[in-house]
């Protein structure tokens, strides 16, 4: 049941953001907390981000219902999400953005990240004991 509803957070949450991204890209621009602080307003950007995300939180739904390409999906929706929570901590590290960008971007950006690696590792263990339960 925490699998499922950990899937579901990270599903719905990635999915209905990216979709919020691709339908009214000002409107999310002026909603989300720091994303003004980030740069000027560019509609093709937050559009392009608004596909990967939405492609995220389908990966990590497809993978919910179909073991056999959940570690695949889960793996590279987490490298992605990963990469983008380490490039804000990177930026604060180096000055770019001040320390209390972190606590802000955690539920958006580290969050996710965190729930997806949790998640990965869990399947890979899962997969790796029913290996051994047939060997």
């Amino acid at each position: 049941m925490a699998i499922t509803a950990a899937v579901a957070l990270n599903g719905i949450f990635l999915s209905a953001n990216g979709l919020f991204m691709l339908a009214a890209p000002l409107v999310w621009y002026d909603a989300v907390p720091g994303v003004t602080d980030t740069g000027f307003f560019n509609q093709h950007f937050i559009r392009d981000i608004g596909i990967i995300q939405l492609f995220l939180g389908v990966a990590f739904f497809v993978g919910l219902l179909r073991p056999d390409r959940r570690i695949g999906l889960w793996t590279a929706a987490t490298l992605w999400l990963s990469a983008h929570a380490l490039f804000h901590l990177w930026e604060v590290a180096v000055g770019i953005c001040a320390p209390s960008a972190i606590p802000r971007d955690f539920p958006a950006v580290t969050l996710p990240a965190l729930i997806g690696i949790a998640l990965t590792l869990w399947a890979i263990r899962r997969s790796r004991a029913a290996r051994a339960a047939f060997a």
